[in-house]
């Protein structure tokens, strides 16, 4: 068996899909089937199987997952000292949700870098969903969005999600807007909107909005542009459309139960585990550059899927 195969396994078991797993490391899906093909012959046993409720690991899977991850985490640290002893430059590897990689995440690599010249940032989009399994396959070093259960997280920035939509709609008219009133529109949204484990997925569970009333766009810029249009409602980040709402393109929806305040969190490994680049950035998101890079505000060029090994560098 090699790496490759066991890295292979770990993450279709740890993402539930062979799709989920050939989108993180940046392969084709027949690349990974055939990993984890060549393992299962390699050991005899099919270790994942498909059934109508997803993946299922078998007995063997379940005892090898735990070793094949270790041995898959050991690789990232030998490799990490041979390119510290080699004195490359450092490199910091961030992912985040599709709305902070687009609002947040620029700004705040560019003050980061610009403190730390001899630092290289990368930037992946990945679900909330992908995340944790990023971070600890040592994929990624550092996960910006909302917080990830078994890993280092801590808040990063507070915000309030509202509920939009063109200034002409009418809702944007009414004194009160009902949660019945709000599944029946249609729900414009970015690939974090589209994630189930979301805050927005969750208020679309909890709104029981059908799939065929959503649509997902490449950018929450993009679906707020089509709010503007009159297409339909989208969910908002108050002080990211405050200028919209300043011009008249856009109106806050007076939503039952909304502004809901909320936090993006900054997830790593365990402060024992975590890469040196990672706890330097940590440390950064409390200092004052790093506050007003996080409130800027500013937009963003669109960022490039999560694709490791190979990383688009958007900042150095």
């Amino acid at each position: 068996m090699t790496l490759t195969q066991l890295e292979a396994f770990v993450l279709v078991a740890r993402l539930g899909s062979v799709k989920a797993a050939a989108r993180a490391l940046g392969v084709s899906d027949a690349a990974v089937s055939g990993s984890l093909a060549a393992l299962r012959r390699n050991v005899g046993d099919p270790l994942i199987q498909r059934t109508v409720v997803g993946m299922h690991l078998t007995a063997a899977g379940r005892r090898l997952l735990p070793i094949a991850s270790q041995m898959v985490d050991l690789a990232a640290e030998a490799a990490a000292a041979i390119t510290g002893v080699r004195g490359a430059t450092d490199r910091l590897r961030v992912v985040a949700t599709s709305t902070v990689a687009e609002y947040v995440a620029r700004p705040l690599l560019t003050a980061f870098t610009h403190r730390n010249e001899s630092v290289e940032a990368t930037l992946g989009v990945a679900t909330a969903t992908e995340m944790p399994a990023l971070l600890t396959e040592r994929l990624a070093d550092v996960g910006l969005g909302p917080r990830l259960p078994g890993l280092d997280a801590a808040p990063m920035m507070r915000y309030r999600l509202v509920v939009v939509a063109g200034a002409r709609h009418r809702l944007a008219r009414a004194d009160h807007v009902g949660l019945g009133a709000l599944a029946e529109q249609d729900w414009l949204v970015d690939a974090s909107g589209a994630d189930p484990a979301s805050e927005v997925g969750h208020l679309l569970a909890r709104l029981r909005v059908p799939p065929s009333r959503v649509r997902v766009f490449p950018s929450l810029g993009a679906a707020w542009t089509a709010a503007a249009d009159g297409e339909g409602v989208a969910p908002g980040v108050a002080h990211l459309v405050a200028h919209d709402v300043v011009r008249g393109r856009l109106a806050v929806l007076p939503v039952e139960g909304t502004p809901v305040d909320l936090l993006w969190h900054v997830t790593s490994l365990g402060a024992d585990r975590r890469p040196p680049m990672a706890t330097r950035l940590r440390r950064f998101l409390e200092t004052p550059d790093a506050m007003q890079a996080l409130h800027r505000a500013d937009g963003s060029v669109p960022v490039a899927r999560f694709r490791p090994p190979v990383y688009v560098t958007l900042w150095s």
